[in-house]
């Protein structure tokens, strides 16, 4: 499943689309407001220029708007000022590391251990920079590293379950998981993966840690994606569609819900309703691809060749790659000249 890949890899990088922000000089009238907490630091700045603290919480101020060159630039500076305080280091570390600058974000956060040993997140970091590279005895060796001092770190449980994962070490992995959110039950990611490894053993579990993630984080609905396709790929139509109809209550615009409700229907030859589930699907997110593909099957059905002509052009307009898109179009072409 796409959103599968996507929540890897988001768990191990957390990145943002653009490698830094361009540093908008000119921000929206809408953001005024939310350049008050840096503009306060600056102002104690001004009368502190020497004083690192005051560079690292304005770093954060600018994190917390996504100002994140500028962060950066406040963080480094805080280092030049204060070279003994590990948390400036790791605060350098974390904006690389996040913006998938890997090795650049190493040397920051070993400056960051050997000025405290003891930093849980500098451990885990490299963790994760272990789990990438796939060298998974150094990345449990920082994560063991991190549970001698705090076994209730529900992060380094799920980010040894990662390893295990990746190792094809499904029971371990699996164990791990389990230790995560039995320590911090609201752990999202770690009842996702829970959910993803029932789910690809078709196994009814699946339904209950996706429940849990959704219930963790309500905002948050592809822990119900989830459950609802566990359903739809087990043909079980009738519970695929109660839990779109629960996402659609929660959010009428999540397109996915109206297409695969219209695939389904399409499955028991429901074509009408199933090309009103697809038009609320283009209504809401009018680059869809496959629902222009489908609505086009289901008119190339009724015998509504020029329409279905069209919903295959468009399809091809948004993935001109997708041979099954080219094949419908040259398929109803040929219907129509005869």
């Amino acid at each position: 499943m796409k959103f599968y890949s996507v929540l890897l890899l988001w768990l191990l990088f957390q990145v943002s689309c653009n490698f830094f922000d361009k540093g908008n000089k000119n921000p929206p009238v809408t953001a005024i407001n939310e350049f008050s907490e840096v503009d306060a630091i600056s102002k104690l700045i001004e009368k502190k220029p020497k004083d690192a603290q005051l560079y690292y919480n304005r770093g954060l101020a600018y994190k917390a708007i996504k100002r994140d060159s500028m962060a950066l630039r406040d963080f480094q500076k805080s280092t030049e000022l204060d070279s003994t305080v590990a948390k400036y280091y790791s605060a350098v570390g974390d904006l690389l590391f996040e913006h998938k600058d890997i090795s650049g974000s190493v040397p920051w956060f070993q400056k960051a251990l050997s000025l405290n040993p003891d930093d849980e997140k500098a451990h885990l970091k490299m963790a994760k920079l272990f789990l990438y590279v796939e060298e998974f005895p150094k990345a449990f060796v920082e994560i063991n590293t991190v549970l001698r001092g705090n076994v209730y770190n529900a992060e380094a449980y799920f980010l040894k379950g990662m390893c295990y994962k990746s190792m094809r070490d499904t029971n371990n992995a699996i164990s791990s998981f389990q230790t995560a959110v039995q320590t911090d039950p609201k752990f999202v990611d770690a009842q996702m993966q829970l959910a993803i490894i029932y789910d690809h053993k078709k196994n009814l579990l699946a339904l209950k840690y996706f429940e849990n993630a959704y219930q963790a984080d309500t905002n948050n609905l592809e822990p119900l994606y989830g459950q609802a396709m566990y359903w739809q790929k087990q043909e079980n139509f009738t519970e695929a569609k109660k839990v779109f109809k629960r996402m659609i209550i929660r959010d009428r615009n999540y397109a996915k819900s109206y297409y695969n409700t219209g695939w389904m229907l399409m499955q028991e030859d429901s074509t009408e309703k199933a090309i009103r589930q697809f038009d609320i699907a283009i209504q809401n997110k009018p680059d869809y691809a496959d629902a222009y593909y489908n609505r086009g099957i289901c008119k190339e059905i009724m015998g509504k060749f020029a329409e279905s002509l069209e919903d295959y052009e468009q399809a091809i307009s948004f993935n001109a790659d997708n041979l099954a898109f080219q094949d419908a179009k040259n398929r109803v072409t040929l219907k129509i000249k005869k």
